[in-house]
């Protein structure tokens, strides 16, 4: 593939986050109560004032992010939106009266009254994301630790006692290794590592590694495919539950690894990386008939339970970008780029709204429009700009070109 097409996906990516930012920025903060609107439809308008602990906390750190590391973004609006939008969530998102004092609520008002709390842990990775991103831009070091004093206490929640979540330990109920959770895990220590001393290093270096062999129990038959859950063992669940495959997660997965391996070391994760939770979930999961990818399968060909199942999503087509950019940017291996510029294709001309700006999340099988607005409660401003973000500076690191 020439240099000339690779510059012209840059600038693709980078014309389409500048959108994205502008969309989120003119449509989202909310200046009375603080915190974010997610709940928008396809012309900015917001439909729901529901606010998301997950969604808050991604906005944050997305914002932050971009302003520490992309000279076009640090501006001063951006700021004061990331601090305005770390302030709600440090004083609305833990809830006071729960089993914890670390247990944050999944679902606020527009004025931070907390509407429900989801019995795992995924709003708390997001309150960390939060913390510990902002606290490397404004400098808090009371905030870093309030990041690293909750990261402990999931710590304890998924490897010792998960009482305090609320999950009653019903009979019939097999515990699982679902690879959402390691997969989350390495995400946070990764994050909470990245700059910091050999202190923190040192701290969360084992739980690092536990995370990878967590995740890698989830390639399975012989090695032919990635499950979305296992037994704690490692081994296949009966059932339904047992078979179901995500491709989306398990190529985000692929690239979280692969950040892992560029700063361990180990080339056999690398290959595994690569040739199991990348190959696999898109020889798989490509429709080959429409394009796009399945959000899920069955690894046995039946019809999966969920109702959605044979719909494109946003977040798997985002994570698939990822996934064979930094595999390619690692390799070099011409068959990735190509996976990447198939993805490419396809993800550009059916999610981007090039009237109203910012992407569309839900098509149907066919690849038309299902549900037309632009943010929900579970897509807001993270996956598309992490996504176009982490692209731009591959793609700048592969033409020799850092200014952003």
């Amino acid at each position: 593939m020439s240099v000339n097409q690779l510059e012209e996906y840059r600038e693709r990516i980078r014309t389409e986050l500048d959108r994205v930012m502008d969309f989120w920025l003119k449509y989202s903060h909310d200046t009375i109560y603080g915190g974010f609107f997610t709940c928008i439809g396809r012309d900015g308008k917001v439909y729901d004032e529901l606010k998301y602990v997950w969604l808050q906390g991604r906005q944050v750190w997305m914002y932050c992010r971009l302003y520490r590391t992309v000279e076009r973004f640090r501006k001063p609006e951006i700021l004061e939106a990331a601090k305005a939008g770390g302030a709600f969530l440090r004083k609305f998102a833990r809830v006071a009266n729960s089993s914890s004092l670390w247990k944050c609520a999944f679902c606020l008002t527009r004025d931070g009254k907390a509407v429900k709390i989801q019995r795992t842990i995924f709003s708390e990775c997001f309150y960390i994301m939060a913390m510990d991103e902002l606290s490397r831009v404004v400098g808090d070091v009371d905030m870093q630790e309030e990041a690293e004093q909750m990261m402990d206490q999931l710590i304890h929640w998924v490897r010792e006692d998960s009482s305090a979540l609320g999950r009653p330990q019903l009979p019939g109920d097999t515990p699982t290794n679902n690879m959402a959770v390691p997969m989350m895990l390495l995400c946070l220590v990764q994050q909470l590592m990245e700059g910091r001393g050999q202190e923190v290093v040192q701290k969360y270096k084992e739980m690092g590694a536990w995370c990878v062999q967590q995740i890698l129990q989830h390639v399975q038959r012989g090695g032919t495919a990635i499950l979305e859950s296992v037994s704690l063992e490692g081994k296949e669940l009966p059932g339904c539950q047992g078979r179901l495959q995500n491709p989306g997660h398990a190529l985000e997965a692929g690239w979280f690894l692969l950040q892992y391996y560029a700063q361990h070391g180990n080339e056999e994760l690398q290959w595994t990386a690569i040739n199991k939770f990348m190959e696999l979930p898109y020889q798989h999961g490509w429709d080959k008939e429409h394009g796009g990818l399945f959000y899920f399968l069955d690894v046995d060909g039946y019809c999966p339970t969920q109702l959605e199942w044979n719909m494109k999503l946003w977040w798997p087509h985002c994570e698939a970008l990822v996934a064979f950019l930094m595999a390619y940017s690692q390799t070099k291996k011409s068959v990735l780029l190509e996976r990447f510029s198939q993805v490419y294709q396809y993800t550009f001309s059916h999610f981007a709204d090039a009237e109203n700006g910012e992407w569309f999340g839900y098509l149907n099988q066919e690849g038309n429009v299902a549900l037309d607005f632009k943010g929900g409660p579970f897509k807001g401003f993270f996956h598309v700009p992490r996504c176009l973000y982490m692209c731009e500076r591959m793609l700048d690191n592969l033409l020799g070109n850092k200014d952003s």
